[in-house]
């Protein structure tokens, strides 16, 4: 523990498990006070304690929340800037996978894909931005993904989706630059989570799925949860004061790369 978030009070959606909760551990390490929020009341519940219990010097609460719901998500974050303070950062990690064929896509589908992935973040960012303005500044960090600028056919939605997060992320940066709030994205590829291992899993041959997504990358192997962390306590933190509306890729080179 170094410090980095000595002080900071950061809201994480999507807390309860994989990304989410990899990016919690890392900003207690580092010094932050945090809110956590998840549709898993139980799970996010559970990091929130022992978070308390391994980090006592900062304060951690969490609540079960539903991001598609605006009236929610601002009751819900006005209740954790009275546990915690008022934040002056945000983490929008919470998001679900939406993949069919395009004619094929429910009008049910395209709205779950819209309400989690694109309206639950706005949602967020709209209940913290008033209060970081006011506080003189802030940090939010919008966690896209690869699908965000490359299409992989037959995961529509999903990919317009997070187009769509990205436009919004360097929307807002331009938006309060002025006011000491920054709004950037991470875009992941593939990250070794417990729905990646399930994906593999309900595959006709498990092992075959497996070592088909680590030949798509140059390294042979996918991101861990702990690497998107990292990336996103720098984001956060006060180490890239002139990163705005910007977007950075964490996927071993694997969008970079033209031919498996």
């Amino acid at each position: 523990m170094t410090g980095r978030l000595d002080g900071r009070r950061i809201a994480i959606t999507g807390a309860a498990q994989g990304i989410g909760a990899a990016i919690a551990d890392a900003c207690a390490r580092e010094g932050a006070s945090l809110y956590l929020l998840d549709l898993d009341a139980e799970g996010v519940t559970s990091v929130a304690a022992r978070l308390s219990t391994d980090y006592p010097a900062a304060r951690f609460a969490a609540a079960e929340l539903d991001i598609s719901r605006g009236a929610d998500v601002a009751r819900v974050f006005s209740q954790g800037a009275a546990e915690i303070g008022s934040f002056d950062g945000l983490i929008n990690n919470a998001g679900v996978n939406v993949f069919h064929d395009p004619l094929e896509t429910s009008e049910d589908e395209w709205r779950r894909c819209f309400g989690i992935n694109l309206e639950g973040a706005w949602n967020s960012c709209r209940a913290v931005l008033p209060g970081m303005i006011e506080g003189g500044g802030g940090a939010i960090v919008n966690i896209a993904s690869t699908h965000a600028f490359t299409i992989i056919p037959q995961t529509f939605p999903y990919p317009v989706a997070k187009h769509a997060l990205l436009g919004m992320t360097r929307s807002l940066g331009l938006e309060y630059a002025d006011k000491g709030v920054r709004v950037n994205a991470i875009a992941p590829g593939y990250v070794a989570t417990q729905k990646v291992i399930d994906w593999w899993n309900d595959a006709p041959d498990p092992e075959a799925a497996r070592a088909e997504t680590m030949t798509l990358h140059p390294s042979g192997r996918i991101a861990e949860p702990s690497e998107i962390a990292s990336a996103a306590v720098f984001m956060v933190s006060d180490e890239c004061p002139f990163m705005n509306a910007t977007c950075l890729t964490i996927d071993g080179g694997l969008s970079v790369r033209q031919h498996g």
